[in-house]
């Protein structure tokens, strides 16, 4: 993948970071980076006062630092903020860190030398993994702690992983062949400053968040079919009616999973009105959601592909700025966890109503003999524990702002923490999602007619991994290997064999 600072996508992070696709510098972006080098070097020889290039930081931007001095400003600036507490971060995480940081130098604004990206793109192809904790980002400055480790590790300061095992980053990167990074003027600054850590978390967060939407309208037409619900509510003239274009996505979605669907078609002359609104408005609460997925998608594109650094070089000058602020991507990640939030909610209210025997003219809670078994009854209740924790983290931490750095840096972003909550309300999410297919599945068990080929397709592929409760069983491996399953889209690549990519 050429990286060039324009470009890329928020599914080339996920192929390099996941699927560790190998990275190349362009020569346009090589030219920009010797150029905004040349200004930097021309500055620290006339002694003009830049700010962190030979002046303090923060609160101490007035603090002028001598010529011989500069290097070790750099170096002190890397130790001292790698300073993170908490779970060390997954390795794609950091990996989509790395990319980010090296895309956003890329551009040319930062003044760093070629050695800087270029060692970046080597530890990238060379699946060197820093140790970065979980836990110290404000998100306005920049994610200042987590990159001061990625930066500390690559000079050989700080801690990587090997094998699966933490070590001394300067013994790792002796293994791998990498030379440690020396820092000179502006560099360290550079290396921190930056929107990285919150900006990668929530690429992975759109990826998955936009396959978790797939599974939750293919689980959601399986509890249809078992409801005995109607199609009827995803006609296009419903669409024509409200023309947002997520509900236009959705309602083409939903019919195209519903043809063919035996169930379905016996009833289509029953007394029912109308079905529940879990039911009837998927395309309506599903559309919401794929409307402010694709707003989120454009913020994050153009924050990926942005100088996020501080000051920036440009042709005959350098401007100290606040393009480091994380505001735009702790919004974007606070609405991505309210959107999975109401994903897992919607999802549970449809496994609570195929489990209660008067919503869903089904043997309670699916057991095949109720009373001496319980059937799927503590399905839902996992499922609503789920949901609570959900909620409880939905709260946007962007509205909260400490002052930081003797109240220089007065108001921030707060990102990070909504980065760090997203990554378990997926997860909790995903796993909802995987117990409304198990219980859909049974449900549909007490069906004679069939189901659409489509979410025929996705029954077989749960049946697999989870058979029929003909009588009470443990679930709590069969729902971790169908959560794994709603990760990987697995269950959606079946669906979409059937009907074709939805949308």
């Amino acid at each position: 993948m050429i990286i060039d600072g324009h470009n890329l996508k928020i599914s080339d992070v996920i192929d390099v970071a996941r699927n560790r696709r190998r990275v190349e510098i362009s020569k346009e972006a090589i030219e920009k980076i010797k150029k905004s080098r040349g200004i930097i070097e021309e500055i620290i020889r006339e002694g003009k006062p830049v700010y962190g290039v030979n002046t303090g930081i923060g609160e101490l931007e007035n603090v002028r630092i001598s010529r011989n001095e500069i290097k070790k400003l750099q170096e002190n600036l890397i130790r001292s903020h790698a300073c993170g507490v908490g779970e060390a971060l997954e390795e794609e995480i950091v990996r989509g860190i790395m990319l980010l940081r090296l895309n956003s130098l890329a551009k040319g604004y930062s003044g760093v030398r070629c050695e800087v990206i270029e060692k970046i793109a080597e530890a990238l192809n060379k699946d060197f993994y820093p140790f970065v904790p979980s836990q110290g980002s404000v998100g306005a400055s920049g994610d200042l702690v987590p990159l001061a480790h990625i930066a500390l590790a690559l000079a050989g300061e700080g801690e990587a992983f090997y094998n699966g095992k933490r070590e001394k980053a300067e013994k790792v990167l002796k293994e791998l062949n990498i030379e440690p990074l020396k820092l000179e003027a502006k560099e360290g600054l550079a290396l921190i400053n930056g929107t990285q850590f919150m900006s990668s978390i929530a690429c992975f967060a759109v990826h998955d968040l936009h396959n978790l939407l797939k599974n939750a309208q293919i689980a959601g037409v399986m509890s249809l079919e078992a409801l005995k619900g109607t199609d009827q509510a995803f006609r296009k003239e419903i669409g024509i009616a409200r023309p947002y274009n997520g509900q236009k996505k959705v309602l083409e979605n939903l019919w195209m999973l519903t043809r063919g669907s035996e169930i379905i078609a016996s009833h289509k002359e029953c007394e029912k009105v109308q079905d529940a609104y879990t039911l009837r408005c998927m395309p309506q609460v599903f559309g919401a959601m794929y409307e402010y997925l694709d707003f989120i998608k454009n913020i994050l594109e153009i924050e990926i592909n942005s100088a996020t650094d501080n000051p920036l070089v440009f042709e005959k000058e350098v401007i100290s700025g606040g393009n480091f602020h994380g505001e735009p991507i702790a919004i974007s990640l606070d609405l991505i966890n309210i959107i999975t939030t109401k994903i897992s909610s919607f999802s549970e209210r449809r496994i609570a109503r195929l489990l209660d025997r008067k919503l869903s003219e089904l043997p309670a809670f699916l057991a095949k003999k109720p009373g001496i078994q319980s059937g799927l009854m503590i399905l839902q209740y996992v499922a609503a524990s789920l949901v609570s924790e959900n909620k409880s983290m939905a709260y946007p931490a962007s509205v909260d702002s400490i002052p930081t750095s003797a109240n220089q840096e007065d108001y921030q972003s707060m990102g990070s923490i909504s980065a760090r909550k997203c990554l378990q309300i997926l997860k909790n999410a995903e796993k909802v999602v995987a117990i409304e297919y198990i219980v859909a599945s049974q449900a549909l068990d007490f069906f004679d007619l069939q189901p659409s080929p489509a979410t025929k397709s996705a029954y077989e592929f749960i049946r697999k991994l989870v058979k029929n409760a003909e009588d009470d069983k443990t679930f709590y491996q069969e729902i971790e290997k169908i959560a794994n399953s709603v990760h990987d889209g697995s269950i959606v690549n079946e669906v979409e064999k059937i009907v074709g990519k939805l949308m």
